[in-house]
């Protein structure tokens, strides 16, 4: 295959480039702000406004208190603080953690670590999760329930608030990973019903090494790093200001809790670059499978099998076309094991690719890569005999 002279970013679930406005505020706030706002001086001070100004802009637009929300070093924190913050404070509630067979891997490993039973709950063919089955599973009680807002390989979208709802009748708290969905569709803490809200600003263009976890008023936790007083001492260590701004910022920018906010436009505009992208791809490529439903799902985000075919030999080639995509497992890439989201889901495990596109990339990217993929899947059945 002709190597693309101008690549495309297909990868935007792992992370998505900076935004305009994270890249300025960023830099702004590392120029201006250089104090430590835990400091009393006049310059911690300052600094300290910016810091608790940008954590309410980040409260507000996920629906939570300023008085609730800790930022992180990411999503993977943010998710540990949660889970086994969580197992550590609640030891009079019943010793298990029930999640998502789907969950994303550092749910699994944070709710495996947390000392208690991990009671892991099956999913359909489309990768939602079982309602029955999550109700079977709470009969017995349990202190935390991770389901997260929408699967980060497939996007399938959970039913959150009939997730909750159950959950409060069981007494459990609820967990929702939320680090696809925040920056890019409406979320709200108190409308989801959540205990515990977990995100990631790399994941709609807010930059990188920052995050949060926003919790409800009946949620307890503990904090995972000690050693000062600092995000209400719930997250020791000095704050990324600029990170922080960048968060903030982008989020105020995209405004994604309103109905004619550049999010919502983004939106409607991805989606339907990704029904057609489905539909173009099952046109192209025999015995190739669209996983995740059609509706009810992220809608800049497809995923894809092909049979016999390697889903790292497919990547490969889509890379020397131009086509940057990601295959297998997030956070599991080195393994060599089939993607857990598709084991759980009994979908086609073969020749695995996800395609994740930011506003960059319009009809002609797209149409593009349905052309390298049904090419690149034809020369590797070839190669094999098949």
């Amino acid at each position: 295959m002709m190597r693309r002279m101008a690549p495309v970013y297909l990868d935007v679930a792992s992370a998505a480039p900076w935004h305009p406005a994270a890249l300025a505020a960023h830099g702004r706030v590392a120029a201006s702000h250089p104090a430590d706002p835990g400091r009393r001086h006049r310059s911690g001070r300052a600094a300290a406004d910016l810091l608790e100004s940008a954590r309410s802009a980040v409260a507000t637009t996920l629906g939570a208190s300023a008085d609730r929300l800790a930022f992180t070093s990411g999503g993977t924190e943010s998710v540990h603080l949660a889970v086994i913050g969580a197992a550590r404070a609640n030891r009079t509630r019943p010793g298990r953690v029930v999640s998502a067979a789907v969950e994303h891997s550092a749910v699994l490993a944070a709710a495996d670590a947390a000392g208690l039973e991990h009671v892991r709950v099956g999913v359909d063919r489309d990768g939602r999760v079982d309602v029955g089955g999550l109700e079977a599973a709470l009969a017995g009680g349990a202190c935390l329930v991770n389901v997260q807002h929408a699967n980060h390989e497939v996007g399938t979208m959970q039913p959150i608030v009939e997730i909750a709802a159950l959950c409060r009748a069981r007494d459990a708290l609820l967990h929702v990973d939320a680090c696809q969905t925040v920056g890019r569709l409406p979320v709200d803490l108190g409308g989801l019903g959540a205990d515990f809200l977990s995100c990631s600003a790399a994941k709609f263009g807010g930059g990188r090494g920052v995050g949060a976890l926003a919790w409800s008023p009946r949620a307890r936790f503990r904090p995972l790093l000690a050693g000062d007083e600092r995000e209400r001492r719930r997250r020791a260590g000095l704050e990324n200001l600029p990170g922080i701004a960048a968060f903030a910022e982008t989020l105020l920018q995209l405004s994604p809790s309103s109905p004619d906010g550049p999010a919502a436009t983004e939106v409607a505009r991805a989606d339907r670059l990704r029904r057609r992208l489905r539909a173009g791809l099952h046109a192209a490529v025999d015995d190739l499978e669209v996983h995740g439903p059609a509706d009810g799902a992220l809608p800049h985000l497809v995923a894809i099998s092909a049979l016999l075919c390697d889903g790292e030999a497919l990547t490969a080639a889509l890379d020397q076309a131009g086509f940057a995509v990601h295959s297998g497992s997030s956070c599991a890439t080195t393994s060599g094991e089939p993607s857990h989201v598709l084991v759980a889901m009994g979908a086609l495990t073969h020749g695995h690719v996800r395609v994740a596109f930011g506003q960059e990339v319009g009809a002609a990217e797209l149409e593009g890569f349905v052309a390298a993929f049904a090419g690149a899947v034809g020369e590797l059945r070839r190669r094999a005999g098949r």
